[in-house]
């Protein structure tokens, strides 16, 4: 301590002045005498707690950042489910209008023939498989029959030895069972008005946005880039076009499987002379767009209806053909053509599609996919700082967008 300060104020001040702050003195040091020299807490702690710390208030806040958005997304899944699946049907369109435009077509030409040509084309589908499940429904629903009671009676004969009686009040269990849940099946036929309106509003609306993507994609992403700080636009830019070039190749890839999935098992029934052959290809081919359970899960309807019409026999090779299909999937389309498309680690597109489905059902497992490969480009484009060479941008919409909230001051020169 030097002289100074073990000098009081009032005997270095000049008589006269102000004596409060000898007395403020003589308090500090007596508290500093009595409490010791006082340190911050953080100096007190390890560091590996304070490193802990620091990072545990900012995971929970990220955290609880994450958790109000999923919030937000199953909330306003009725308008976040169709922008989604028009931003994949748009990243399927985006190289066809432009192939049309480069073989100078016009451009809203080539918008409208691409529109049509996807419309046409899941119409078409779609009206196959419906038209072969309406004349072949009512051979199906009697073969079922048949086959309900062969393996009814195979039950008394087989080796399992049961009564009629034990079958009788098993069926009996489960019908009681369906009784107590019938009121989830009235909700789900009262509700039949509004998931129908709700189905024809999101097609409607994914149809509305996959054409203004076509149109004005540009200017609308540019639009969002200058939501962002000036210093983070280039990093935002950068990352989007690249989550953006492998989302167009995720979907060019996935259709190609799913195509091959749905040729295989569809061949696979057609030889072995199985009806519905056209509806089971279509849900196989919609079914792939959900990696590893989804062919799986539709060509199940295949053995179901090589069991019914054909026996046991037809639908232990139909299994086998759904198995190979899905082995050749996973062994060789997936590590050959989806590896080189989409970086994604394998376990990763079990654990999203997982995740995925436990969040929102089945439109989370076909969207986990995709969404874990952009962000996984993203993030590795952010981190490795390519975006700082690039120059910086406008980023600027046109003055007659409709997004464009703020007025433009117009100065009249004056004459």
């Amino acid at each position: 301590m030097s002289d100074t300060d073990a000098t009081p104020p009032a005997a270095r001040e000049p008589a006269g002045e102000n004596r409060a702050p000898a007395r403020t003195w003589f308090l500090n040091r007596r508290r500093r005498d009595l409490e010791g020299p006082v340190e911050p807490i953080d100096e007190e702690l390890p560091r590996g707690i304070r490193l802990a710390g620091a990072w545990s208030w900012r995971l929970l806040v990220v955290g609880a950042v994450i958790a109000v958005v999923i919030f937000l997304v199953i909330q306003l899944r009725l308008i976040i489910i169709p922008l989604l699946i028009a931003v994949l049907i748009s990243a399927l369109l985006v190289p066809f209008v432009d192939l049309l435009v480069r073989h100078r077509w016009p451009r809203w030409l080539a918008i409208v023939a691409a529109m049509l040509a996807v419309i046409v084309v899941v119409g078409g589908l779609l009206y196959l498989a419906i038209w072969q499940v309406a004349r072949e429904g009512s051979a199906l629903s009697e073969q079922s029959v048949t086959a309900f009671n062969d393996f009814r009676a195979w039950l008394t004969t087989g080796p399992l030895g049961l009564t009629e009686r034990q079958i009788t009040d098993g069926l009996n269990q489960i019908v009681s069972s369906l009784q107590q849940d019938g009121q989830v099946f009235i909700t789900g036929a009262l509700s039949l008005g509004s998931t129908l309106g709700h189905v024809l509003t999101g097609v409607l609306l994914a149809l509305f946005s996959t054409l203004f993507i076509l149109i004005d994609g540009k200017t609308i992403w540019n639009w969002i880039v200058r939501i962002f700080p000036k210093g983070a636009r280039a990093a935002v830019d950068g990352a989007g076009q690249a989550g953006w070039m492998t989302l167009r190749n995720f979907v060019k890839v996935q259709i190609l499987v799913a195509s091959i999935d749905a040729l295989g098992i569809g061949l696979g029934a057609f030889f072995l002379g199985l009806p519905l052959v056209i509806p089971i290809s279509v849900l196989v081919f919609l079914g792939s767009f959900i990696p590893v359970v989804g062919a799986v899960v539709t060509g199940a309807l295949a053995v179901f209806v090589a069991l019914v019409y054909n026996g046991w026999v037809t639908a232990v090779i139909m299994l086998a053909v759904v198995l190979l299909v899905q082995q050749i999937e996973g062994h060789v389309l997936q590590p050959l053509i989806m590896g080189t498309a989409v970086k994604v680690h394998p376990l990763a597109v079990v654990l999203a599609v997982a995740a995925g489905s436990l969040l929102a059902g089945i439109p989370g497992a076909l969207f986990a996919v995709p969404f874990v490969a952009v962000l996984n480009v993203m993030v590795h484009y952010v981190s490795s700082g390519a975006w700082r060479t690039r120059p910086p941008g406008g980023y600027a919409g046109p003055p007659t967008a409709i997004w464009q909230t703020v007025p433009q001051v117009v100065r009249r020169s004056r004459g």
